[in-house]
């Protein structure tokens, strides 16, 4: 998030009534602004480089291309910025893809105006959510995925790399976490690039977003909070 108070967004939606009711909503929001908005993958990735938004309210089904592969491009190009999904798809592989693309959080559209405006807040401020009321069964999926087609499925981690995974989305340091585990810290960087090649990520954010949707409310108690 930049120093200012207000969070900069940027409004990506191919439905214009639905970009104008966002805009009007989140810019009589104290401490928000929209500062952009586009109905396309290529106008989001042109916005958000010229413009460097805190956050991006960003729509997975988009006329010119998907918005999971513009949140990789734009992530890619813009490291800072935060990206939230606002769709009307809650089917599992979809919700997957978005977390492993980097999304720090996923909300459904009939989402109330207030929650709306408290999530794009958590999420700017380096926090990770997932809609509560995606269907059990898609988060369930993003913890346990088959390993090949008729396979049974089974934790996608070990049990001691998911429990690296709250400590990463509380941004512990390689070495804290090696402190907290009392593990060493050779140990816990393989351990991290275990999960980076499962999860086919390369940030620790995706760590944190997977963490966010898979395990939550199995929170160890931390050294270190930095909620």
């Amino acid at each position: 998030m930049s120093k200012s108070s207000t969070i900069r967004l940027v409004i990506v939606d191919d439905h214009e009534v639905v970009r104008i009711g966002l805009c009007a909503v989140l810019n009589l929001t104290p401490g928000l602004k929209v500062i952009g908005q586009g109905k396309r993958m290529a106008e989001a990735k042109k916005l958000c480089v010229r413009l460097k938004p805190d956050l991006v309210l960003l729509d997975i089904r988009l006329p010119d291309g998907s918005g999971v592969d513009a949140a990789r491009e734009i992530l890619a190009r813009c490291p800072r910025t935060r990206i939230l999904f606002l769709t009307s798809f809650a089917d599992d592989h979809t919700v997957l893809e978005a977390i492993l693309a980097g999304a720090h959080g996923y909300l459904l559209k009939d989402i109330a105006s207030q929650a709306l405006v408290r999530a794009i807040r958590t999420v700017a401020a380096g926090k990770t959510l997932m809609d509560a009321r995606l269907p059990q069964h898609t988060l369930d999926r993003l913890k346990n995925v088959p390993t090949e087609p008729g396979q049974s499925k089974r934790p996608l981690l070990s049990p001691q790399e998911q429990r690296l995974l709250p400590l990463v989305a509380k941004g512990l340091t390689n070495k804290e976490i090696a402190q907290f585990l009392q593990l060493s810290e050779k140990t816990v960087k393989n351990y991290l690039a275990n999960i980076y090649s499962k999860l086919s990520i390369g940030r620790r954010s995706q760590i944190a977003a997977f963490y966010a949707g898979s395990f939550k409310g199995s929170e160890p108690r931390l050294p270190l909070d930095r909620a």
